[in-house]
């Protein structure tokens, strides 16, 4: 699919990117776009390796957890091989662990976990908060082209993906007096996905590595238009609750209890519209000041 193709069906670029191809047991390539961009969205590493995990799977055991690093940037352009060791096949839990390749040197280190569904003897969750509806908030894309005119080249990521941020776009560093190291975003799939729980997890996964580090620089410098800051995730890690559709709106709850030395860590939930805590996630990311 060329650059044209993707952006005009965003979504169907998204499934192309997550449908690898197998070369061989327990080995398979994924495509990396062309950008014009320094490295690998960790985003679409991430996803392409729980495929990976995924198909030597039984599609009865879902996914319920994935723990990732990010060990080298990855090159745009270029394709990466994802080899999947079959840790454990026991008759509950079911491990991989998945090493993302490219040229020769190993980027991306994933382990997941998948569990056989099963009653627990109880249940709780936290609250899902009280926020805007998404239909009454606007379409991040269509604010931010508004403003700057043009949008960032790292925004292609984010095109088969309907975002809207619960608290209004800052854009200048006048406005972040007090703002608090938290965002929440309403998104989902501009498209329809196919019905495969393992397809809308990646698709999750996907989405999870776009804004979640927005909370630590939310107090800091406004989060488009110029970075002051060079930004990279240094490793991932999410917990799937209960069943969900990325085609359908989630609610994605952010904030950062702690930068420090250089790095900053944040803890993203995904509520369902009807108040389902569906993920928790984790992240750490790295921060350097660019050169002004």
């Amino acid at each position: 699919m060329g650059e044209d193709e993707s952006a005009a069906n965003p979504v169907g670029h998204l499934v192309e990117l997550l449908d690898l191809e197998q070369i061989e047991l327990n080995i398979f390539r994924g495509r990396s776009p062309e950008e014009s961009l320094q490295r690998v969205f960790g985003g679409q590493v991430a996803g392409q390796a729980l495929i990976a995990a995924g198909r030597t799977v039984d599609p009865g055991r879902p996914v319920h957890s994935l723990h990732a690093y990010f060990l080298r940037p990855g090159t745009p352009g270029v394709p990466i091989v994802y080899t999947v060791d079959r840790i454990r096949d026991g008759r509950s839990f079911t491990t991989r662990r998945v090493l993302g390749v490219q040229q020769g040197r190993t980027i991306f280190a994933l382990t997941a976990d998948f569990h056989l569904p099963e009653t627990g003897p109880f249940e709780h969750q936290v609250a899902m908060p009280d926020v805007p509806d998404p239909e009454s908030l606007p379409s991040a894309l269509d604010e931010v082209g508004s403003v700057l005119g043009e949008l960032p080249p790292f925004i292609s990521r984010r095109q088969p993906f309907d975002l809207r941020y619960v608290d209004r776009l800052r854009w200048t560093k006048d406005e972040l007096g007090g703002v608090e190291p938290r965002s929440a975003v309403w998104l989902r799939t501009v498209g329809k996905l196919v019905d495969d729980p393992l397809v809308h997890a990646c698709a999750v996964t996907y989405a999870s590595d776009m804004t979640l580090l927005d909370a630590v620089r939310v107090p800091v410098e406004p989060l488009w238009g110029k970075r002051h800051f060079d930004m990279a995730s240094l490793d991932h890690a999410m917990w799937f609750h209960q069943p969900f559709r990325a085609d359908e709106w989630l609610l994605y709850q952010q904030q950062s209890p702690v930068a420090v030395g250089g790095r900053g860590l944040a803890h993203g939930q995904l509520f369902t519209r009807d108040g389902r805590l569906a993920v928790s996630v984790m992240q750490e990311g790295l921060f350097r000041a660019l050169p002004r």
